[in-house]
């Protein structure tokens, strides 16, 4: 039964614990937040199914509905282990309701992997070039919501494990790097945050000031502005 009446009083259970807490503790809103975050991503992946149904997929995009709806599932992971009373984070397994290392190490290889097939943009740019890219673009950036909130909690010595924060970190910069790369499949380039027509100074550098200044010792990095929802 979905309607039970127990959260009138502004209180929800946690998964593990037992205890009650409000609906507006620190807790509540970072899982609610990657909740959010899980919903975001369902768009993305819906708007992929309409592509198969009418046949306009395409072969690169392929692959993409499948690591949404993965990445999707393991967001309930990171939403269980958030979710857990601190006198229950024994019960908490590695992979089922904690992030793991294993986790955080194959969103990194993944996102090596989706670097290496876009071309990379040189400065900020818009979202919205395609239903997909902004739907993953909206998914990143309410990622990096519940990146600070978990920071917090992690501060206050609310979060059970070591990999948790780190991988919403990586798992933001992926989703950055799959929108440019479902833009890319469509053959859509992404939209520059500069004004063309603004007027610029002369004697400004070319270079995207956003980018780091490359030296043959600097290793390759995302440069743009899924930055600005949280470091790196």
């Amino acid at each position: 039964m979905v309607a039970t009446t127990r959260g009138d009083d502004g209180t929800t259970g946690l998964l593990f614990g037992g205890d009650r807490i409000a609906k507006d503790d620190p807790r509540t809103e970072a899982y609610g937040t990657i909740d959010e975050a899980v919903a975001a991503l369902g768009l993305a992946r819906a708007n992929l199914g309409v592509k198969r149904r009418v046949g306009t997929l395409g072969p690169t995009l392929g692959g993409l509905g499948d690591l949404i709806l993965r990445f999707q599932r393991e967001l309930f992971v990171v939403g269980a282990e958030l979710a857990t009373n601190p006198e229950a984070w024994d019960r908490l397994e590695d992979g089922r309701t904690r992030v793991s290392e294993a986790m955080l190490r194959d969103v990194e290889r993944v996102l090596v992997e989706a670097e290496a097939s876009i071309i990379m943009p040189t400065e900020f740019v818009v979202p919205g070039e395609t239903p997909t890219s902004a739907a993953l673009e909206l998914a990143r950036t309410i990622l990096r919501r519940a990146e600070r909130r978990a920071v917090g909690l992690r501060r206050d010595g609310l979060v059970p494990g070591d990999h948790l924060v780190p991988y919403l970190n990586r798992l933001a910069d992926l989703f950055w790097v799959l929108a440019r790369a479902a833009e890319q499949a469509e053959s859509r380039t992404a939209t520059p945050a500069r004004n063309p027509a603004a007027p610029t100074r002369s004697a400004a550098p070319a270079r995207n000031p956003a980018a780091p200044t490359r030296t043959s010792s600097t290793p390759r990095t995302s440069s743009s502005n899924h930055k600005a929802g949280g470091t790196r």
